[in-house]
């Protein structure tokens, strides 16, 4: 059996190791020695931040512009990803959105929401 990649996201993790043995890596809280458990590690910002725009774009069918906040929970991650809405001439008349994505804490999309439009040349006041 071949190994894959197991910090991609939607990945199989299944494995052969060196006996011929098929292992699994789950994301199920591990015990170590001493007999407590810890909870799954969270996979590393730049990993977080990739794959909230990498999903939100196939979700929505556009490519993402750029992820604009990122900030940690308990449970996972928090995203503002910026997405075009509409293409328009000029291009500062473009409309764009705020969306906030929801991830678990290995890097999966829970959710979304959009927080706002605005045109690309749009600043933000009084903000």
């Amino acid at each position: 059996m071949t190994s894959i990649d197991p910090d991609t996201p939607g990945t199989d993790t299944s494995r052969t190791d060196t006996s011929g043995t098929d292992t699994a890596r789950t994301d199920t809280p591990r015990t170590d020695t001493s007999g407590t458990t810890e909870p799954p590690r969270r996979v590393p910002a730049v990993q977080a931040m990739r794959g909230a725009a990498r999903q939100l774009g196939e979700l929505l069918g556009a490519a993402p512009e750029r992820v604009s906040a990122l900030q940690p929970t308990p449970d996972g991650w928090l995203a503002d990803v910026e997405m075009v809405e509409l293409e328009r001439v000029p291009e500062t008349m473009t409309i764009l959105a705020t969306y906030r994505v929801t991830l678990d804490s290995q890097g999966q999309l829970l959710g979304y929401e959009r927080q706002r439009r605005y045109a690309r040349g749009q600043l933000d006041r009084g903000r």
